[in-house]
């Protein structure tokens, strides 16, 4: 990397992706079998394949690994789309993509978000007690190297492969930190990781606090958990801090609606025929505090379902800046043998029919973060959600 300045800067701006909880992911893992064809007769394609393989053999250089040639060809398929957010995963990224939604796995307890425009990988959220936290890692420091290998420009997934290990194992990171990105180099044990999803706290004045860093499936419970403590302390308004989610599972954001809307529709998608499938929530439990909900341009797809609906029905205001705009939705199907491929399937829309892709969630009331040198634990963003949410009380 010969720029490292212009690095961290491309870190903060353009589109972003997210490993494995990268945009709305339906519920379910489908199967279906492979069929290559379409205009081109698939006799065709197999000759020139059987072409291309007999060049390989009769003229490159290097060594040929039958089986990566393989899976070569199912990623070419799948990256032939265009579309960021449809992936082909071979065996072991397949486990890795389940261990993820699961919310449990070996490794070291950081979320990572990766710069679609620049492939600029970094650390958004480190785990309280975590092997990334006994290492010194930190929240917004870019990732430079896992082991030898330079990240940027890979594949998210592929570097969560490498930081992702067997329990008691070490993995040495390099990262670039702060505005003259030191380069500081750190050794990590692995341990079993279940994935802190939310925190919470009881803040002055009975203003209750949740954070929700990803919508995985360990995440409604923590939530529904974290509500029920909260309103038992006497919780008089709420604040929920959506900032840097990447948003996750469809029906765990739709679940925690339900616990805050009243009975009526939550979200609904439509498939590239028109089908309409809607999600609703029931008149068994609703919200009826002040309410506050927190983003930032890194608030993506699940967690712009929540901040569309709490907006739509009007029970909150959401404060920050415009939301990342990611209004698809994406379904993993199963291939029957260990590997799957992850589609977008359909376009999401709030309550009100609004479809935010590409355009975003618009806060009610706009404040840019403005990191203050002075104390690092200042936050403005949430100063003003605080200011707005008295105003309710």
């Amino acid at each position: 990397m010969k720029d490292k300045k212009g690095f961290l800067q491309g870190a903060l701006c353009g589109a972003l992706a997210i490993l494995l909880v990268a945009g709305l992911i339906s519920c379910g893992m489908g199967t279906y079998g492979i069929r290559l064809g379409g205009q081109k007769h698939s006799g065709e394609i197999d000759n020139k394949i059987s072409g291309l393989r007999e060049l390989i053999d009769a003229r490159y250089l290097g060594e040929v690994d039958d089986s990566e040639l393989e899976e070569g060809l199912y990623k070419g398929l799948i990256s032939g789309l265009e579309d960021p957010y449809s992936v082909y995963y071979d065996e072991e990224e397949t486990k890795k993509l389940v261990e993820a939604t699961e919310g449990e796995y070996d490794g070291i307890g950081a979320v990572l978000t990766q710069n679609m425009d620049t492939g600029i990988v970094t650390l958004v959220q480190i785990y309280e007690d975590s092997p990334a936290m006994e290492a010194g890692l930190k929240d917004e420091d870019i990732l430079y190297k896992v082991g030898d290998m330079e990240v940027t420009g890979k594949d998210l997934t592929e570097v969560v492969s490498h930081i992702k290990g067997e329990k008691g194992t070490e993995v040495s990171l390099t990262v670039l930190r702060g505005e003259n990105n030191e380069e500081v180099t750190v050794t990590a044990v692995r341990n079993t990781i279940q994935a802190q999803t939310i925190e919470y706290e009881m803040r002055d004045d009975k203003i209750g606090y949740i954070e929700v860093s990803e919508f995985d499936l360990v995440t409604y419970a923590q939530y529904e958990d974290a509500l029920t403590d909260l309103e038992g302390e006497g919780m008089k308004g709420l604040i929920v801090d959506l900032r840097n989610n990447p948003g996750g599972n469809l029906k765990t954001v739709c679940d925690m609606l339900d616990l805050m809307l009243p009975e009526g529709l939550i979200v609904y998608t439509e498939d590239k025929e028109g089908n309409r499938e809607e999600m609703e929530s029931d008149e068994e439990r609703q919200f009826h505090l002040p309410m506050v909900v927190l983003m930032n341009g890194n608030s993506a797809s699940a967690s712009e379902i929540y901040a569309g609906a709490i907006q739509d029905y009007g029970i909150g205001k959401i404060v920050g800046t415009q939301s990342y705009g990611k209004g698809v939705v994406q379904q993993i199907f199963d291939l029957k043998d260990g590997t799957c491929v992850k589609l977008t399937i359909a376009e999401y829309f709030t309550p009100k029919g609004r479809n935010i892709n590409g355009t975003g969630i618009t806060p009610d009331v706009e404040v840019e973060y403005e990191k203050n040198e002075e104390d690092p634990e200042a936050d403005n963003q949430l100063d003003k959600a605080v200011e707005v949410l008295k105003e309710q009380l």
